[in-house]
């Protein structure tokens, strides 16, 4: 006789499944949770974008939208004081508004005149500009013919008259006013969609967003960018004078300040009255009630919500990253070149030697010292070099019935043949600048 045996359940084993369903029937919330990394992270690139407020034209209007980094600008904002009147783009304090813009410190090249002996050992940032587009210029430099070592170029600027020792010069309507508005639109797009779906965390911190970065880059963009340099005296002598590096002259031909406006120029920003400074402090401090208010609220957001506030976030911080990526130089440059100078004439001839460039520029420059200019370029002080350099001062004075000779070479006693070939390969170079400058600048 056969039994069939049942499992009766135990009332263990019925709990357990009990508790397993209840579990599965749990609604679970998945949250992404990057409150803290919208606050901490981007603000570097923010803030170069907020400063682009004073390079393009009407960029002030146009920070509507959800910025990341909010700790970071926060901070940053913090720390402005003193007198934005005084701060240049080339000075690096930490609480200089420059600072904050993430302008570092920059030298100009050295300095000469020709008439009045100045001598300006570092220029500032205008002159740097200046000296860094004519190196750039080798592709399109008049080759003067002769041997080559290390070639060496020299530009000639005729700067005309002086602009006005304080101006504000117009800002650059880019393309990149087009772009502002990709970031606006999907902040407000996402503000709103959250809104739709009554989510009103997510709509809430990313309306916050937009209001501080807004009010942000309107406040900073109520500064004058001005371009100011010194008065010249009215009794001045011609301002004429060479800018020096290792591989490149710049020879700058105007009134002296013309010729002060490249060597002491700078650009600065000015606001109308201290309060400002109050006013940006405030913005520091919406700033940071942004983050704060982030790291509680967003959690409480639906999974659509913090979608809706990290697209948003990406979108601002690519648009960020694009803005702080172009070349600010180039822009300050065309500023310089277009707007203060009124596009002046650029000249550039390529030198095969550095002792052809020198005697190139002694010939198109005329200067009253050409013994200090001449060491100055050319330091080389032994027997050859002084030889030839006292050669080179006497046919400056009659270069056009002189430069063409030869016979000095064969008289000289008390030189090797060494000596010798080494004169013959200078006096070469010399003669070499003197047909490239009678040919160039079409000199009898």
């Amino acid at each position: 006789m056969f039994r069939t045996q049942v499992d009766v359940p135990t009332l263990s084993s019925s709990r357990s499944s009990i508790r397993l369903s209840l579990q599965l029937s749990k609604p679970h919330r998945f949250s992404l949770d990057m409150s803290g990394v919208a606050g901490l992270l981007g603000g570097d690139d923010a803030v170069s974008a907020m400063a682009a407020v004073h390079i393009y034209g009407n960029q002030h209007w146009l920070g509507w939208y959800n910025n990341p980094g909010s700790f970071q600008i926060a901070q940053q904002f913090a720390s402005l004081r003193g007198n934005l009147s005084q701060t240049r783009f080339c000075k690096r304090v930490d609480t200089d508004p420059t600072a904050l813009f993430g302008m570092v410190e920059c030298k100009g090249p050295k300095f000469r005149a020709a008439h009045s002996g100045t001598v300006i050992q570092e220029t500032g940032y205008v002159a740097a500009l200046f000296m860094k587009e004519c190196v750039a210029w080798d592709s399109t430099g008049r080759v003067v013919p002769g041997r080559r070592t290390e070639p060496v170029g020299i530009t000639i600027a005729d700067l005309g008259q002086a602009p006005a020792s304080e101006m504000r010069p117009a800002r650059s309507s880019a393309f990149t006013l087009l772009f502002a508005g990709i970031p606006i639109a999907v902040s407000i797009g996402t503000c709103a969609l959250c809104a739709v779906y009554e989510d009103w965390y997510a709509s809430s911190l990313i309306l916050v967003g937009i209001i501080s970065s807004g009010i942000s880059c309107l406040v900073l963009g109520s500064a004058d960018f001005l371009f100011t340099h010194p008065e010249p005296a009215k009794e001045s002598p011609v301002g004429d004078g060479i800018l020096i590096s290792d591989k490149d002259i710049v020879v700058l031909r105007g009134t002296e300040g013309a010729v002060n406006s490249i060597t002491r120029g700078s650009f600065s920003l000015r606001f109308s009255s201290e309060a400002h400074y109050a006013l940006i402090r405030w913005c520091s401090v919406l700033f940071f009630i942004q983050f704060i208010t982030q790291l509680p609220l967003i959690s409480q957001a639906s999974l659509f919500g913090q979608a809706m506030f990290l697209t948003s976030l990406g979108v601002s911080a690519l648009y960020n990253a694009w803005l702080s990526s172009l070349d600010k130089e180039k822009i300050h440059w065309k500023l310089v070149f277009e707007r203060v100078f009124k596009s002046p004439t650029l000249t550039k001839y390529i030198l095969g030697t550095r002792t052809t460039a020198a005697v190139f520029m002694l010939l198109a420059f005329q200067p009253e010292d050409p013994t200090g200019l001449l060491n100055e370029l050319l330091p080389n002080d032994t027997k050859v070099w002084k030889q030839w350099k006292a050669t080179i001062l006497e046919r400056l004075r009659h270069p056009h019935d002189q430069f063409s000779s030869e016979s000095e070479i064969g008289d000289l006693d008390g030189f090797t043949e060494q000596e010798r070939h080494l004169l013959g390969l200078l006096y070469e170079d010399a003669r070499a600048a003197y047909r490239g400058y009678s040919d160039a600048l079409q000199v009898d």
